[in-house]
């Protein structure tokens, strides 16, 4: 069991607008959960003791299918070159699609994106979404024998990771400041709110952000930089008013952890997962990524056909 309760943590109830606090994937020793993070990690890749979560990937059963992170760092051109926020948004949209990413959202970083005890000093937020191979992802929960599911999880966080790196550096190389943020181990960045803002999708009941292409199968990484952007407009599409009458995840979540309501969390109404049910399990099950996989919006060739059906459901008020 937890320490502490996983939800009063994460500020479950709580009135006020505050950061979120480091959690799972983050730094063990700066938060109450660092031995069940470990012990996650053990049961997960079967290691006698769990380093970094990309090393325990690069010693499962499948190294050869996960991507290197990117490029290592370099160092900032000393000269700026000049374009107009909208140039510079459409060349990192363009940059970023072209090195590994499927998708690009953009927005003004808030600073109730970062997590207590960390602090991004750039302006600007580069959200990266990578979709899944749904044929892998499909097969969650892990289970004794059938890891495909979190081996290809894997294989996405990697490949978010390298676009991530490779637009760092391509930013540098402009003369401005850069730094790449990659999952799944936590650091400063609240990765989903921010590509929620920058125009990437809704919060679905999963408590994940929804995509109006990928639906919920897609890994995010994110670049912060004070190069001029102008940013993306948040997308509406119908993901949150579909997940009210939806019961798709919250019915296949194995240990009923997904509530039906909204909830308030630090200040703010909307979609979570209950944490004191969600994370023994997620550590016993090897990792899960059940509710991504079973959420309508996920299968291919679904979500045009949901974008149609919200769409038209709008236009009859």
């Amino acid at each position: 069991m937890s320490p502490v309760n996983g939800n009063d943590y994460v500020g479950v109830g709580e009135l006020n607008p505050s950061r979120p606090k480091p959690f799972f994937w983050h730094d063990p020793t700066l938060h109450p959960y660092g031995d069940m993070q470990h012990y996650t990690l053990r049961v997960m890749f079967g290691l006698p003791d769990a380093g970094p979560i990309w090393q325990a990937f690069a010693m499962s059963d499948e190294p050869g299918k996960f991507q290197q992170r990117g490029p290592a760092l370099i160092s900032k051109a000393t000269v700026t070159v000049q374009k107009t926020p909208a140039e510079w948004s459409k060349a990192v949209h363009e940059f970023g699609l072209a090195n590994l990413a499927d998708d690009i959202g953009i927005a003004a970083l808030d600073p109730s994106w970062v997590f207590e005890g960390y602090r991004i000093d750039q302006p600007w937020v580069i959200s990266i979404a990578v979709q899944h191979d749904y044929d892998e992802v499909k097969e969650a929960p892990s289970l004794p024998g059938n890891n495909r599911a979190i081996v290809e999880v894997g294989k996405q966080y990697t490949r978010g990771a390298a676009a991530a790196n490779h637009l760092r550096n391509f930013i540098l190389s402009q003369g401005y400041e850069a730094e790449s943020f990659e999952g799944p181990m936590g650091g400063a960045l609240s990765m989903i709110p921010a590509a929620i803002a920058g125009g990437l999708g809704e919060l679905g009941k999963h408590h994940s952000i929804i995509h109006p292409k990928f639906g919920s199968s897609l890994r995010l990484a994110a670049v912060a930089t004070n190069m001029p952007l102008a940013p993306y407009a948040p997308v509406v599409f119908g993901g949150d008013e579909f997940c009210v009458g939806c019961q798709v995840c919250r019915n296949a979540c194995p240990p009923d952890a997904i509530p039906d309501t909204k909830v308030l969390v630090r200040g703010v109404e909307k979609w979570h997962v209950d944490f004191e049910k969600c994370m023994p399990y997620f550590a016993e099950a090897r990792g899960c990524t059940l509710c991504i996989a079973v959420c309508p919006w996920s299968r291919p060739g679904v979500a045009e056909s949901l974008l149609t059906k919200m769409a038209r459901r709008k236009q009859r008020g």
